[in-house]
């Protein structure tokens, strides 16, 4: 198999890689995500008209550029490895994709949104009963003259605070599967709670009570989400592993140079053969990490049950490899490995919180384990 990318690809990934070394201060970032919005609207602009990675997976119909998993994958990693906080796989990955299964003239224009830079979305799914499975739903919609009226809650909403639209899985009357709406993130009867994750990321839970929204706010056929749900979730998996995999790069490169630098008893730390192993041994994790996240890559437009396992398998490598690295970078830096100034502590909080986004390692093995089960 060839996992060597074409030249299109190539320079996606150096324009991006370029851009965020120019233009994506770290420091910055940290303080808009602790004292300001959240976010930088400016990049998120910039993302759109400058560099074009909000159209790159996107159909050309929409303004986009018709790229698919492995444009996906290139543009994660970069955005990893500069520890971006704005909403790329909330709006592009999970919104995009949905709305572009989708189909109907409401999605289409909020596609096209999403490519100019106007419209961030937010999947709200999960619900306080429901784990990690997104069609596990209670959250009601009921037909009400020529619209909606939705009732429910939802929790831990990513960039709903940031967002202008949210996409929202509810039950309807006499269908036994899940139907998605869109539904404008000021809507009358809507209650954001927001808060600041561990990861300096934006996120809220919400209550609907009485929310009325149009007829074309049903996104696709009335109870018949399942399947984009479930595929949703796995293209955000192999997203995140991406993302993880360019975070863990960049962990892994800093800690070999403070390797370097660092000095005991007359000589670089990086010198004595037991530390040495240690970063060999994270190296290690992320080679794996790597091949799983091309694997999950590469299947996701295989059918259902296999692109399941790969995602499952995906995650719980990523997971173990970020746990791994995360830790070890921290315990190599020493004290100051968790302080506000150095990028190490910062990227640890965000491997930390992606090994528990739409699943944590156990419930992946679980999931691998009934996968593989025999009938």
């Amino acid at each position: 198999m060839d996992f060597e990318y074409t030249a299109e690809q190539q320079l996606l990934r150096d324009t991006v890689t370029e851009f965020l070394a120019a233009r994506y201060d770290l420091e910055k970032s940290r303080t808009a995500a602790r004292l300001g919005t959240g976010w930088q609207p400016e990049i998120w602009r910039a993302f759109a008209e400058e560099v074009g990675i909000l159209g790159a997976s996107l159909p050309e119909e929409a303004g986009g550029f018709g790229g698919g998993a492995v444009e996906t994958m290139v543009i994660a990693e970069a955005l990893g490895g500069a520890l971006v906080v704005e909403p790329y796989v909330d709006t592009v990955v999970l919104g995009g994709g949905l709305l572009r299964r989708a189909g109907g003239e409401r999605a289409a224009e909020l596609l096209r949104g999403i490519v100019s830079g106007e419209v961030v979305t937010a999947f709200a799914a999960l619900e306080a009963e429901s784990g990690y499975d997104v069609l596990r739903v209670s959250a009601a919609a009921r037909r009400d003259e020529d619209g909606w009226l939705l009732d429910g809650a939802k929790v831990v909403v990513t960039g709903a605070p940031l967002a202008t639209h949210l996409l929202v899985t509810a039950r309807t009357p006499g269908t036994d599967g899940v139907s998605l709406f869109v539904v404008d993130a000021g809507a009358a009867g809507l209650t954001q709670h927001p808060y600041r994750t561990i990861d300096e990321r934006r996120s809220a839970d919400l209550v609907f009570e009485g929310v009325r929204v149009p007829a074309d706010a049903l996104l696709g056929a009335e109870g018949g989400a399942d399947d984009s749900l479930a595929l949703a979730v796995d293209e955000a998996i192999a997203a995140i592993a991406a993302e993880a995999v360019g975070g863990m790069r960049k962990v892994l490169a800093d800690t070999v140079e403070y390797a370097k630098q660092r000095r005991q008893f007359g000589v670089p730390i990086g010198s004595f053969q037991v530390l040495q192993h240690r970063m060999v041994d994270m190296h290690l994790e992320l080679e794996q990490a790597i091949a799983a996240t091309y694997l999950i890559t590469l299947k996701l437009n295989t059918e259902p049950a296999e692109r399941a396992r790969a995602a499952a398998a995906a995650k719980a490598t990523v997971a173990r490899a970020a746990r791994f690295i995360g830790q070890h970078a921290v315990q190599l830096h020493g004290a100051m490995g968790m302080t506000e100034e150095l990028a190490i502590g910062h990227f640890f909080k965000r491997l930390t919180a992606i090994q528990h986004e739409w699943g944590t390692a156990d419930h992946h093995i679980a999931r691998y384990a009934a996968l593989t089960r025999p009938q």
